[in-house]
């Protein structure tokens, strides 16, 4: 399934959930993709993607922002303190902020540059050892600490762990989202972003589905 397929996918899906054209954004992730399959999305006419490595994508979007306008990348993959400035420069939205030193980090950063993306909170519905993100008892009391430090909340990320129902933790997203003001929801990827639209995701992230698998490079 191809970038069109998605999108009337997507299109057709919103409008059977009763939603707007409009209320969900299509994430290409382009992580591990050679540049001319993303080249080939962009000709197309999307320009909303999404990255998982701030080093990687220092290398192609620069010159894919300099070559097509109106490009709106995401960070949907950790972020390190000592990168937040290269982030925040380059990104448009940062999905991943997990952790109050990471938050610090950026609201410091926002004081000096004069500007900062939009910014997501990953809980971790999951309580997965292995996983980054705020557990969902502790969410609450972290979106509170974000709001103080006046950065730009948008919403709430998740990622559910591969062996569980993922509609119980996207409602889960939803539920957290809903008691605290938040109305972004960015959950679902190319093997449920279905479920994630009918319950209110309003960012999804496909990858293989558009792109392919991905490709690997060699070390």
């Amino acid at each position: 399934m191809m970038l069109d397929d998605i999108q009337a996918d997507v299109a057709r899906i919103l409008a059977e959930a009763g939603r707007a054209p409009d209320a969900a954004k299509l994430l290409a992730v382009s992580k591990v993709q050679p540049n001319a399959r993303v080249e080939a999305v962009l000709q197309a006419g999307h320009r909303s993607f999404g990255e998982n490595r701030v080093q990687e994508a220092q290398g192609k979007w620069p010159d894919f922002k300099a070559q097509f306008e109106g490009v709106d990348l995401h960070l949907i993959g950790p972020l390190q303190s000592n990168k937040v400035r290269q982030a925040m420069d380059l990104f448009d939205a940062i999905h991943t902020v997990d952790r109050e030193k990471l938050a610090r980090r950026i609201a410091d950063m926002a004081q000096e540059l004069g500007h900062c993306p939009d910014l997501f909170i990953q809980v971790n519905t999951g309580a997965e050892p292995q996983k980054a993100g705020i557990v969902p008892a502790e969410a609450d009391a972290f979106v509170k600490t974000v709001r103080a430090m006046d950065l730009p909340l948008k919403g709430l990320m998740c990622i559910p762990p591969v062996d569980e129902e993922p509609s119980l933790h996207f409602a889960l997203l939803d539920k957290i989202a809903a008691r605290n003001g938040l109305s972004g929801l960015s959950m679902g990827m190319s093997a449920d972003y279905e479920i994630a639209l009918r319950l209110g995701a309003t960012h999804i992230r496909v990858g293989s589905a558009i792109f392919g698998e991905r490709i690997t490079p060699h070390r």
